[in-house]
């Protein structure tokens, strides 16, 4: 029979939830701290010290209380002294960040990225480049606690290799192995597919706070998709889970860059609406996706046709996913939010008649609250991961 957890397992348990409560909702009284976490004020006192003393907290004197009596001391994140790097690596761009614990970003930088074959060691030198850059504007009291990247493709948790992904021609790529050794900061580097890391964005900071069942589709040439359900994301066996863009919509429809025909993405993605509006040669990206939909909006009947088109398979994905999952909420994100703004009576109508009434009853329909920056958040929130599980084991591992 196994014993129950140690003083010690518990007290380090509770320094993570009481860190992550700070980190997620920002300063908080220690009275609040209290109530949350069902924990006597002397035992939240003892742990806000522990966690001033590594120096991830700070505590101090509310500004305004409005009450009588002593005000209870306020616990605040460390946020310019410890961070994280973070990085979207997406097809056309690469996002760079330096995010301070709390989620406020400290530094940001993007570039673009051209459309080729993945070379690993063309995007490790620029990731050590912003890296580099970001930290020559950095104090030398600061502390760096963990990197993390996002990648659109399939992502082997285990290790961090990129297994595939067919938009960007990453083939068993070591992504995480060489940017643990290029970057030489002794923390954690945790690589996570797109899609997942912007569900669990959304859910920690975005349009789904609270929310315990959600699935993010994120587009970028290609659709992507992550699930949370029951509070926790699906990964499945390897890490591989979610990858909605490939779940076959169209039996013999349009190729796809994975080998099948038909898929979510080939009818949804990119490439779809440019061709289906005859725009497809004249320019690509999020901006030529912009065009299309601005270009419906105005009137040019092509363009509403191509989103009429598109936004009626879209819908037919949502509707499966919805009857397969019954999610409370989902998420248009990259791309795929002009697109749904711009179909998203396809995509309704689609749910009313192929969706189980039970499961589309309290549905919800969102675009991201953190814009084009979801993914990036993702990143900074897979970087924080270890430090927040266990506060003092981190940084003990940081030091070492």
């Amino acid at each position: 029979m196994r014993a129950g957890p140690s003083q010690e397992e518990i007290r380090r348990h509770n320094l993570g939830v009481l860190l992550r409560h700070v980190h997620l909702g920002g300063p908080t009284s220690r009275a609040e701290l209290t109530t949350r976490m069902g924990l006597n004020r002397s035992t939240i006192m003892a742990l806000t010290a522990d966690l001033t003393a590594a120096g991830l907290v700070r505590e101090e004197l509310p500004r305004e209380t409005g009450r009588v009596g002593r005000p209870s001391l306020v616990v605040r994140p460390e946020s310019a002294r410890v961070y994280v790097l973070a990085f979207d690596i997406g097809v056309d761009r690469l996002v760079a960040a330096r995010v301070g614990l709390g989620g406020v970003v400290l530094d940001r930088h993007e570039a673009t990225r051209e459309r080729e074959d993945f070379d690993l060691d063309h995007v490790a030198g620029a990731v050590v480049a912003f890296t580099r850059r970001m930290l020559a504007r950095t104090r030398p009291d600061t502390l760096c606690v963990g990197v993390g990247v996002a990648i659109a493709g399939g992502v082997r948790s285990s290790d961090g290799v990129v297994r595939y992904s067919p938009n960007m021609g990453a083939v068993d790529v070591p992504l995480g192995a060489e940017l643990k050794e290029r970057l030489g900061l002794g923390v954690p580097v945790a690589v996570g597919n797109d899609a997942n890391l912007g569900a669990l964005a959304e859910q920690a900071r975005g349009v789904a706070v609270g929310c315990r069942d959600l699935i993010y589709l994120h587009g970028d040439v290609g659709i992507g998709g992550g699930v949370i359900a029951g509070g926790q994301l699906l990964g499945g066996h390897g890490g591989y889970g979610g990858e909605i863009g490939h779940m076959v919509v169209n039996t013999g429809g349009r190729p796809c860059g994975c080998g099948s025909r038909g898929c979510l993405e080939a009818e949804v993605g990119e490439r779809a609406l440019l061709e289906a509006a005859g725009r497809f040669s004249a320019q690509a990206g999020r901006d030529a996706v912009r065009a299309v939909v601005g270009a419906a909006d105005r009137g040019d009947v092509l363009a509403q046709q191509a989103l009429n088109r598109v936004g009626d398979w879209l819908g037919l994905g949502v509707a499966n996913l919805v009857n397969v999952f019954n999610p409370e909420v989902v998420i248009f994100g990259g791309i795929l939010r002009e697109i749904y703004l711009g179909s998203a009576a396809q995509v309704r109508s689609r749910i009313a008649v192929d969706v189980l009434r039970a499961s589309r009853e309290s549905l919800r329909l969102r675009t991201p609250a953190l814009g084009d920056d979801t993914i990036l958040v993702g990143a900074a929130e897979l970087a924080f991961a270890q430090v927040l599980a266990d506060p003092l084991d981190a940084l003990a591992r940081v030091g070492a």
